[in-house]
Order: structure tokens, then C-alpha cells, then sequence
């Protein structure tokens, strides 16, 4: 495989509200490739509105996956149409993210005014479902500021900006980049606590020990570049037979190729031939084709 020398992780951040656990959507899809030898993790976030094959002849947006299978299911997804060998996934709603950014003492963020303003919006809600609080920002005017968990997370899902979901991706990997910089400082003992307090309220294909392993390397890893994926996307305003709006790749296997080059660059990449298969058959459904 094209992989070797790396492991390729699935993380997805899932909005379910208490009680849910039936068709919950991934509204964050990730890879994160980590480079075994120099501990460099990329993260390529996929677009959850992307026109992809999510079942043996289903086509759909890449977060239905998640919710019609979780996440075995969501995991073949990325597999299928990335071509990659991802075998394990963390799946984090919104509380443990609170609950980890907290135990950090919070993250550091530069926002814009419009994003102050959604910022506390989205705080309202946040704040219900994870049962935590939070302060609201006023003036709500453009400025550094230390955000708690229940900020933190409204942050990431900011989405009426311009850029919509493309930008609400950049948040995502920027309070990820965020978090790892911090816990990189933290003290073992706080490290431990985020893992005990946190591991119940993930899914996740790891096993406490394999986590903690991880977080004993934690000073080794680097968050390196960070990307969206479909790099080059049509967003058409209808496609036949299907309602709702989508981000069509323009050739899923040109984007994929793409993708490869990022996340293993030094490495020959030959797309299957399911790939290609199910990249012509994006182009045929939506009428969208590469140059």
C-alpha cells in the first residue's frame, strides 16, 4: 500500500444532542496521518456536504455514512473513495471537546467581530447540551481571546461566514492544532485526568492503554500542514435525483491524487480501479468533469 509508514486515523466530531445515538451525523470528518518515523501529523479534513459513494451503490454527503452505520460504516467511506487503510477512529461530541479544552485552562484564539457575534450565539446552545458554562464576550468586537470548552466548541461550529463550511473546516484543524500545542505544555497529572474524564465520553476504536501509549509520545508530535478535502469543488445547484445541496468533486480521482500527494508525499500513488470507477460515476450523476 502507499501507506506503509504511516497510520491513518479517522476522527469525527458529531453533534448529538443527550439521549441521541440513532442517526447522528459527523458533522467533522478528519484524517490524520501521522508519520511514524518523524511524527508529523497532517489533517485533511473531508467536506460533510461532499457528493460521495457512502454504501455499495449509494451515493450521498459524506456525513450520512456516519449516520446510517456509524462508524464502521463512515470509516469504508473515507476508505472507498480516498483510497486509504484507515482501521482507527476517535469519535468526540461536543462535551468531551469542552471537557478537554477546560482541563487545558482553555485555548487562545484570534476572532473577528462576526465571529465574536456567532460565537455567543452558538454559546446558548453549546452551554445546554454539555451542561457547562460559559461567559459570554462583550463587547462583541474583534480581538485575542482565552476561550473555555463551551467557547471553544461553538467556535468550531461557526459556518455563516464567508467561506460557510469550507472555513468552519479551518476552525476545526485550528482548535485541534490549539489543543495539541497546549497539552504538549501540560503537566502528566492533567494529561491523565483529560484521559479519565474524556475516555468515557469518546468512541473510539483505541483501548485505554493504546491512548495512553499515544499521550506518552505526545511531546514527539508535530501538527504539520493542514488541508480540505475535495481541493477543487463544484457546488451545482441541483443534481438529478437528488434533493439538497452538495459539494461535488470535480473528478474524485484528480482530488484524491491531490490528497495523496499531501498527506505521503514521498510515495507512488496508482489509484484502484474502484476508485476510478466510482469517479466516473460522480461525474455522470452530477454532470461535473474534470477539464
Amino acid at each position: 500500500l502507499s501507506q506503509e509508514g504511516y497510520m491513518n486515523v479517522a476522527l469525527f466530531g458529531t453533534d448529538n444532542r443527550a439521549g441521541e445515538t440513532d442517526g447522528v451525523r459527523s458533522d467533522c470528518i478528519i484524517v490524520a496521518s501521522i508519520n511514524n518515523e518523524t511524527k508529523e501529523v497532517k489533517l485533511l479534513s473531508v467536506y460533510r456536504d461532499t457528493f460521495l459513494k457512502t454504501g455499495d451503490d449509494t451515493f450521498d454527503k459524506a456525513n450520512s455514512a456516519y449516520a446510517f452505520g456509524g462508524p464502521e460504516a463512515a470509516i469504508n467511506m473515507l476508505n472507498r473513495n480516498l483510497d486509504l487503510d484507515i482501521e482507527n477512529y476517535v469519535g468526540v461530541n461536543f462535551l468531551a471537546l469542552a471537557d478537554v479544552v477546560d482541563l487545558l485552562g482553555g485555548i487562545e484564539l484570534d476572532l473577528t467581530d462576526e465571529e465574536v457575534v456567532h460565537m455567543n450565539n452558538y454559546c446558548v446552545e453549546t452551554s445546554e447540551i454539555t451542561g457547562k458554562t460559559y461567559e459570554r464576550i462583550e463587547p462583541e468586537v474583534a480581538g485575542t481571546y482565552r476561550l473555555n470548552g463551551v467557547q471553544a466548541v461553538s467556535y468550531t461550529r461557526i459556518r455563516y461566514t464567508a467561506g460557510g463550511d469550507f472555513k468552519r473546516t479551518e476552525r476545526q484543524r485550528l482548535v485541534i492544532n490549539k489543543i495539541v500545542e497546549k497539552a504538549k505544555s501540560a503537566k502528566l497529572t492533567t494529561i491523565n485526568e483529560i484521559i479519565d474524564t474524556v475516555f468515557p465520553e469518546i468512541s473510539t476504536s483505541f483501548t485505554s492503554g493504546e491512548i495512553l501509549k499515544l499521550s506518552a509520545g505526545l511531546l514527539k508530535y508535530s501538527i504539520g500542514e493542514t488541508e480540505g478535502f475535495p481541493q477543487n469543488t463544484a457546488l451545482p445547484e441541483s443534481i438529478p435525483g437528488y434533493s439538497g445541496s452538495y459539494v461535488v468533486p470535480v473528478g474524485l480521482e484528480q482530488n484524491v491524487r491531490r490528497a495523496h500527494e499531501f498527506l505521503f508525499p514521498e510515495k507512488e500513488y496508482k489509484p484502484t480501479d474502484t476508485l476510478t470507477e466510482i469517479s466516473n460515476e460522480i461525474c455522470d450523476l452530477t454532470d461535473v468533469y474534470p477539464e
